[in-house]
């Protein structure tokens, strides 16, 4: 079965840094574009990210751009997203999600605090 394992969530202060990794399994990674969204506390889960099959393409919320970075290395089956600059607002649990037609598969998230 499809199955989403994120890690590297955690306590950062402003201007800080993180890389989060969703190893995934059960389908054929590389034959599947890749996303990530956040879910703040009170708010609507929001697209963060998503990179294509081989990672030659990537699209960004707008309030990520030029902060954060998706990647992936198909040979792990893991994407990745290097996020920098890091902002008390993107404080939220970050998830990991596959379309693997008909069926939308999403891990059980990872929490990044910002604060001070």
């Amino acid at each position: 079965q499809v199955k989403l394992v994120e890690s590297g969530g955690g306590l950062v202060q402003p201007g800080g840094s993180l890389t989060l990794s969703c190893a995934a399994s059960g389908f054929t990674f590389s034959s599947y574009a890749m996303s990530w969204y956040r879910q703040a506390p009170g708010k609507e889960r929001e697209l963060v990210a998503n990179i294509t099959r081989a990672g030659g393409s990537t699209n960004y919320g707008d309030s990520v751009k030029g902060r954060f970075a998706i990647s992936r290395d198909n040979a792990k089956n893991t994407v990745y997203l290097q996020m920098n600059n890091l902002k008390p607002e993107d404080t939220a649990v970050y998830y990991c999600n596959a379309v693997v037609w008909p069926w939308s598969y999403w891990g059980q998230g990872t929490q990044v605090t910002v604060s001070s």
